[in-house]
């Protein structure tokens, strides 16, 4: 038996750190593929949506702030590059390195959900937010309704996973605080550099949908 077998990290059912990080891995994969079933039923309905009205669809993108988007969208790449390294300086047992990359990356994620919190307060004051008070063009006021909640229920379950993400962070810092992560057992970075993948990809989706669109459509002829 090797030493391997022995690592602290080694879970009992287990025979090795290999089979485990295999088994880790698949069991992140299976867990993707049900976001993906998620998030693609609210895509596919919002598709269904904005087929039947696209001009309230249209007109409401309008009103969203291309800027912001398109900054987040940059945070979120950024983002995904330091969460690599991250992945990269574990590999290598560099641990300073990785505290620092996975630091970044918090941070970067951090200041997603506070531009993201910055663009749900003007929705807040122009009254965009459906409900009693929603106010917008009469000749499109009930079906912009329906694209404004699925605006806020999509990006703010997106939001939700990157707090999630976050804090995943925090635990691979402390681990790698510790030294419990080496370039032995580094398989919980990897993992977790998957889920944040995954985040900043629905992303690369939600913001040319929700932002891009309709502006296009209420441009054309």
């Amino acid at each position: 038996m090797t030493d391997v077998t022995h690592h602290p990290a080694l879970a009992h059912q287990f025979d090795s750190l290999a089979q485990q990080s295999e088994a880790t891995t698949l069991g992140m994969w299976v867990f993707l593929v049900t976001e993906v079933l998620f998030f693609g039923g609210l895509f596919a309905t919002y598709a269904v949506y904005r087929s039947w009205y696209p001009d309230a669809f249209a007109a409401a993108s309008h009103e969203l702030d291309v800027t912001l988007g398109a900054i987040n969208t940059v945070v979120l790449i950024t983002s995904s590059l330091t969460m690599a390294l991250a992945v990269h300086a574990a590999q290598l047992g560099q641990r300073k390195v990785l505290m620092v990359f996975l630091a970044v990356t918090m941070i970067l994620g951090a200041a997603f959900l506070g531009i993201k919190s910055v663009e749900y307060y003007r929705k807040f004051v122009e009254h965009h937010i459906p409900g009693p008070s929603f106010e917008f063009e009469k000749a499109h006021a009930r079906h912009a309704q329906i694209f404004f909640s699925l605006y806020f229920v999509m990006t703010g379950l997106h939001a939700v996973h990157m707090v999630i993400g976050i804090g995943i962070m925090l635990v691979m810092l402390w681990l790698a605080w510790r030294g419990t992560i080496t370039d032995e057992y580094y398989s919980p970075i990897e993992i977790s550099g998957l889920y944040w993948h995954f985040v900043d990809i629905v992303w690369i989706f939600l913001f040319p949908l929700l932002y891009l669109l309709g502006g296009h459509v209420k441009g054309g002829p």
